[in-house]
């Protein structure tokens, strides 16, 4: 907590923004502009803590509404006072060593943001060390896989797969944390003093990379492995993603700078490649690392296992396999992939779009078998040897996919006095269709209610029977209302109910091998009681 980085020099940068009106803000040549769809661009040059301090002041608000939404979803969790100090020292102390794994340079675009975070969290950590905490909470959420906050999906497709043999890379970022956490999107452009200039789809005070591609036609995403909890932190994925996309601009040269990094979590790194039109998959944790290529094959797919041949005795890793749904969607990947033949942007929108399960199944709206899960942070579509991208605008990837060119959009940035938009408004991708229809309003409202519900049921409160089949009616294929409708009816010693709805659950899709056997425990227990 008492490490600083080097901050010398920081009385030199200019932090005095100038607000146009409420959705335009400019520091010399830097800017941040909301655009028709919802999405904030923002362009930032300049050495580590010049970007860091200049990018605090421009997306203050949006910042700070982060770090609301996140210290909220932690308050809800932990609502004692006493409960939450004893976690901020816990937090303090697992993130001792955090500062040994981070270089210089992010460490000092790190603390130029967190001057601009909010003091009233000073009480859980101070500002700098709470930043850095936040940029490992990616790494957190997914190593305690039973909160399942992460269950993303990518692909890549190249040569005979696509419509004109160049690749094409698309990918879910199902990263949930609360629906405020989603609402405002950052496409940044940063343009630094060394390395490569690069966009990332990112939110506010958030500098590490979860999608990007930088101005070599070199993409990044990155999909969660099965970790076991992580006892310190060391490099957060995102940090490591973001050096890749600075400094990498070949399969080769990534593989380096992941090698070298500890990390403290399981992660597939997905690195696209214009150069070499191909794309590979980097597999770290903690204590290996493995390098998985397709061979004699056009295309790649990532759920949330391992592939490579370090990986292939990981007991984990088989684990995640039998027990998950994460081959369940990469089965379920590999099917569209197959039916969509000379894939375009248009079809991996589609493709990143789907809610059905194998072979067209029902699975009821938001089931975690599907592609489309209905709860994405983002939807991202990379066609990097046109140095091209398309990121989804709200809901979820459901939104219009807005396309922007990388290298048009620096050329402009770079002229200095844009107050415009850089989309590519010729190559946007409409909405889906399915956003404006009575059955995606009925699945909204069966969230809502769900989120209700569940908290009425854990808490042990009574629950209006009228409410649980409206909660049933609203999403009729999808297993979790009815196995809610058992639990409670289980808690309320209606074991004969609890059956009903209990075997009505099992007869749909159920997410995962372990739900399963939940649920036939809860139905033995039942008839054992009955």
């Amino acid at each position: 907590m008492r490490n600083m980085p080097d901050i010398s020099g920081i009385e030199a940068v200019d932090t005095v923004r100038t607000k146009h009106n409420d959705s335009l803000f400019s520091i010399g040549n830097n800017i941040l502009l909301k655009n028709k769809y919802g999405i904030w661009e923002l362009y930032i040059e300049g050495d580590g803590l010049e970007r860091g301090v200049v990018n605090g002041s421009l997306t203050r608000e949006l910042m700070q509404k982060q770090e609301i939404a996140f210290m909220t979803k932690i308050g809800s969790m932990v609502p004692s006072a006493g409960y939450q100090n004893f976690l901020s020292k816990m937090i303090g102390w697992f993130n001792r060593k955090i500062y040994l794994h981070i270089p210089e340079e992010y460490k000092q675009e790190i603390y130029g943001i967190s001057r601009y975070a909010l003091p009233q969290y000073n009480s859980f950590a101070p500002a700098y060390a709470r930043m850095l905490y936040l940029h490992g909470a990616h790494d957190i959420g997914h190593a305690l896989q039973n909160f399942m906050l992460v269950g993303c999906t990518s692909f890549a497709a190249w040569d005979t797969n696509t419509e004109d043999g160049n690749l094409l890379l698309g990918r879910n970022f199902d990263f949930y944390a609360g629906d405020e956490f989603a609402e405002e999107k950052i496409v940044a452009f940063v343009n630094p003093d060394s390395g490569h200039k690069f966009m990332m789809y990112t939110w506010g005070g958030m500098i590490g990379v979860v999608s990007g591609m930088n101005e070599k036609g070199l993409t990044v995403t990155i999909n969660a492995g099965k970790s076991q909890i992580p006892l310190i932190a060391k490099t957060p994925i995102s940090l490591v993603a973001r050096e890749i996309l600075q400094y990498a601009q070949s399969t080769k040269e990534a593989i380096s700078i992941a090698r070298k990094r500890e990390v403290f979590v399981s992660e597939s790194i997905m690195i696209g490649s214009a150069a070499e039109n191909k794309a590979i998959l980097i597999e770290v944790s903690p204590n290996n690392f493995g390098v998985y290529e397709v061979t004699n094959s056009d295309q790649l797919i990532c759920s949330n296992h391992f592939q490579s041949e370090a990986f292939k005795d990981d007991k984990r890793n088989a684990e995640a396999i039998l027990e998950s749904h994460t081959q369940y969607r990469y089965d379920r990947m590999k099917e569209l992939l197959a039916n969509n033949n000379a894939l375009d942007p248009e079809k991996a929108a589609a493709i990143l779009r789907n809610k059905e399960g194998l072979e067209g199944v029902d699975l009821g709206l938001g089931n975690e078998k599907a592609i489309n899960q209905l709860l994405a942070h983002h939807g991202v579509i990379f066609k990097p040897n046109e140095r091209k991208v398309w990121v989804s605008a709200n809901p979820y990837q459901m939104g219009a996919f807005v396309a922007y060119d990388l290298d048009e959009a620096f050329e402009i940035f770079e002229k200095g006095s844009n107050f415009k938009s850089v989309m590519n408004a010729s190559e946007i991708i409409p909405a889906d269709k399915f956003i404006y229809s009575e059955k995606f309003k009925d699945y909204e409202e069966f969230r809502q209610l769900y989120g209700k519900l569940h908290q009425l049921v854990s808490n042990e409160k009574l629950v209006k029977t009228e409410d649980l089949e409206k909660l049933i009616q609203l999403n009729p294929n999808y297993w979790k209302g009815f196995a809610l409708a058992g639990d409670y009816y289980y808690r309320q010693k209606n074991y004969k109910k609890a059956i009903i709805y209990l075997k009505q659950a099992i007869r749909r899709e159920v997410a995962s091998l372990t739900d399963l056997r939940y649920l036939e425990k809860m139905i033995a227990k039942s008839t054992r009681k009955l």
